[in-house]
């Protein structure tokens, strides 16, 4: 079945609660959209403006209004417009004319139009979109939470019979045409503190799209049970209803889940969506798990058409980590740059410099330093100071020896340390369905995942000379592993050797290597772990962080990453 990635709109309107309040920067009811039509993720488009709904005219409507209309109500982006009345003619003002959208905006009234109301068009221009409602997902796995602590038995059945009931909580569909009543026990919700239940409250109203109702009776017996079933279809229904009663330990819960979404979509517009989605109901778990695995996929993601439509704070959070995968600091420069260009002004100067800062100067390699000072890139032209200090200290941090700038290294400062650079001269690919090799006129025989490369010590340039030289093996089976002197008691397993003059470096510089999982077709890059004392014994399935996408097609990248101590 298709997973329908939308930020539902949920409203929640009782003594004192309003939940989509500041907190969570939600449109209000003024400019909200709606698509009128047979399916939730397409049909007319209508905006709500001075108390009723209306239309938008098609003059002008191309894909960048359709994105944002889309995901504006939550979808990941917009397939295609659909001008000239395709899904009916409307009833009513038609609010929106001559729209001129950048792409980017929040909301569609955000977007530059003639004026409210302002229009010579009639609704055979009526427009819509179809939006998209995420990959296929063929796996619907549940799980079970369980967070009682006793009595779950007994108040599930309070809640099924529903004897004693003295509160009423009334679910309506966000058109006003659906509507759900349950009677629940007062005293169970003043539990909850965000609902700020009263001994005077008698009732509670929430707004739901229909999409969601079959699963509130669940969330409400979770409510009292502090037990549930939980699918990947359901869980952004659950994780939606707990954050608007507050429960923070099933939204981590649930949070978890989502990640078996990420590898799903390879064009990055899930995930983008679902970190959104994290930052506006507070999920950390969530945002977390998803800039993760993008840190893992940045050098994807760069290359994606969802690059230029990320926000500047998830672009922060994304340049201070130190677990992005690319191929070299001067390439997440350039697509920070490339970034900055496609936002044009909506980033203003102090964010362009906060960002700037983030960029490792000191590990970018010597030669494109070089040439980076000839460059005329945004940032040497809007921050020029800032961006030729950076120069000046890569160079610097190239030029010296270890001895010279240890005592101005901050042991917490993440300039020093590397990224996971996979330029060729620091990584390498062992693919076991690869072609023999043959290596220093010893050959391998059908075992075409052993494989000899050489990298320079440090990425200084004082050490562009001295080579480390790495044996990077795979084993599939307990003879390969008994064949090359280990035992091995579950597969796959990796070991990265030094050999040779590795130990004449130890007092200055140590390796913590990174062995990188990704699927063969897709590159998508699922599962990254250490080496400890050269192993990596690779998790199975169920124990990964994220699941295996291609269990029977994947590569191993290892990759060196010095620094210094």
């Amino acid at each position: 079945m298709y997973l329908l990635w939308a930020l539902l709109f949920l409203h929640v309107s009782a003594q004192r609660l309003t939940v989509f309040d500041d907190r969570l920067k939600q449109p209000k009811q003024e400019g909200r959209v709606r698509l009128v039509g047979d399916l939730p993720s397409s049909g007319r488009v209508e905006v709500y403006h001075d108390g009723q709904w209306g239309t938008v005219c098609d003059d002008g409507w191309e894909l960048a209004e359709a994105q944002v209309v889309c995901r504006q109500l939550g979808f990941p982006g917009a397939i295609s417009v659909k001008p000239g009345g395709q899904y009916g003619e409307g009833s009513g003002p038609i609010w929106l004319d001559d729209m001129n959208c950048k792409g980017s905006e929040s909301s569609l009234s955000d977007c530059s139009f003639k004026g409210w109301g302002v229009t010579d068009c009639s609704h055979k221009e009526d427009a819509g979109v179809v939006c998209e409602t995420g990959t296929n997902i063929t796996s619907n796995r549940q799980f079970f939470l369980d967070n009682s602590l006793g009595l779950s038995d007994d108040l599930g059945l309070l809640f099924d019979s529903g004897d004693g009931c003295d509160f009423r909580i009334n679910v309506q569909d966000t058109s006003e045409e659906e509507e759900l009543t349950f009677c629940v026990h007062r005293m169970i919700l003043m539990i909850y503190p965000e609902l700020n239940i009263t001994n005077d409250s008698r009732n509670l109203t929430v707004d739901v799209s229909q999409t969601c109702h079959p699963h509130v009776s669940a969330f409400l017996r979770y409510l009292y049970t502090r037990q549930i079933d939980v699918s990947i279809t359901s869980a952004q229904c659950v994780h939606q209803l707990a954050f608007i009663f507050g429960v923070k330990k099933l939204m981590e819960d649930v949070g978890r889940a989502f990640s078996l979404l990420l590898p799903e979509d390879n064009t990055f517009r899930t995930q983008v969506s679902m970190y959104e989605y994290g930052v506006r109901t507070g999920d950390l778990v969530l945002q977390e798990n998803v800039l993760q695995y993008l840190s893992w996929n940045c050098e994807f993601l760069i290359s994606s058409p969802v690059w230029s439509t990320i926000s500047f704070h998830m672009m922060d959070a994304l340049l201070r980590r130190s677990d992005l995968i690319v191929n070299d600091e001067a390439f997440l420069l350039e697509g920070l740059e490339t970034w900055i260009q496609d936002k044009g002004d909506e980033i203003s100067s102090d964010q362009q410099a906060s960002l700037l800062n983030h960029i490792r100067f000191l590990l970018i390699p010597v030669d494109k330093l070089y040439e980076m000072q000839f460059s005329s890139g945004v940032f040497h032209q809007n921050h020029e100071k800032l961006y030729l200090t950076g120069l000046l200290r890569g160079f610097q941090f190239n030029a010296l020896p270890f001895s010279k700038i240890k005592n101005q290294m901050d042991n917490m400062s993440s300039e020093y340390l590397p990224r996971i650079y996979t330029g060729d001269d620091w990584s390498q690919f062992i693919n076991d369905t690869t072609i023999n090799y043959q290596y220093h006129n010893y050959y391998y025989g059908q075992n075409n995942r052993i494989q000899n490369f050489l990298t320079p010590a440090h990425p200084s340039a004082l050490y562009r000379e001295q080579k480390v030289y790495w044996q990077a093996q795979v084993f599939l089976s307990a003879q390969e592993c008994s064949n090359n002197g280990i035992s091995c008691t579950s597969f796959p397993v990796a070991r990265f050797l030094a050999n040779g003059n590795q130990n004449m470096y130890t007092s200055t510089i140590r390796y913590s290597n990174r062995l990188i999982l990704s699927c063969k077709n897709e590159n998508n890059v699922f599962h990254v772990q250490d080496f400890k004392n050269s192993m990596a014994v690779v998790s199975n399935n169920s124990s990964m962080g994220l699941p295996n996408p291609c269990p029977d097609d994947y590569s191993f990248r290892f990759v060196v990453r010095p620094e210094y101590i």
